[in-house]
């Protein structure tokens, strides 16, 4: 139950500090933080928590990154489902609180900011098509549990993992906000969606299919050809 509880929290820190950062202060007027400062927010989110909790449960906080931890085969499938649904109920319940903050601002409206919500193209910040978020879905995800795998192996530098771990995501955020807002989490992407419906829920498949699937192939590609002795 501590794990649980502790993925939780985990998933409902990255989603409110990130998608918070978007909705809240991305655009404010004279100090917004922009691009730069929401892929930071991400970015810090995984790194203060892996620190926080990463020692209780791992710290995944991501849907994807416990199924490409599985075939990497450093976690058990049969943990996998509860860590799965305390990762989607934690970003549920982060955007939800986000919700109730940002429409104490007279004249908010939610289904028109986009409330960070994932999407392709008409909804692709930069109207990219979709094949090619799927690609950046994919590909992003996929190095985002290269570096986790590598960052966390025996062999890897003690006590750096989460700093890695979140410059990555940063970084990550960076290169793919423009294409899809950056997912690489299908949790961080179904709280945004459930808030905002129509659009952001008939697109939210990609959003699971494209990171559970870079994830897993290099959870499979890094226990073959990397770890492997």
């Amino acid at each position: 139950m501590n794990k649980l509880t502790a993925e939780f929290f985990g998933t409902f820190w990255l989603v409110f500090g990130g998608c918070g950062s978007a909705v809240l202060a991305a655009a404010f007027p004279g100090v917004g933080i922009g691009l730069l400062g929401v892929s930071l927010a991400f970015g810090l989110t995984v790194l203060t928590m892996a620190y926080a909790v990463g020692h209780v449960s791992g710290g995944h906080f991501n849907p994807a990154v416990t199924l490409g931890l599985v075939s990497a085969g450093r976690f058990k499938l049969k943990d996998a489902v509860g860590y799965i649904l305390v990762q989607v109920l934690g970003a549920i319940a982060a955007a939800f609180v986000l919700k109730f903050i940002a429409e104490g601002k007279p004249g908010f409206d939610l289904v028109a900011s986009g409330f960070a919500s994932n999407g392709y193209g008409a909804h692709s910040p930069g109207g990219y098509a979709l094949g090619a978020c799927l690609v950046s879905e994919f590909v992003m995800t996929f190095f985002f549990l290269f570096v986790i795998l590598g960052a966390t192996g025996k062999r890897a530098p003690a006590g750096f993992g989460p700093i890695a771990i979140g410059l990555a995501l940063t970084l990550i955020h960076l290169v793919s906000i423009p294409v899809t807002n950056t997912s690489v989490n299908p949790a961080r992407s179904t709280g945004p969606a459930l808030m905002v419906g129509g659009w952001a829920l008939e697109q939210l498949w990609l959003f699971w299919l494209a990171p559970i699937a870079g994830a897993v192939v290099a959870g499979i590609v890094h226990r073959l050809a990397i770890e492997k002795d």
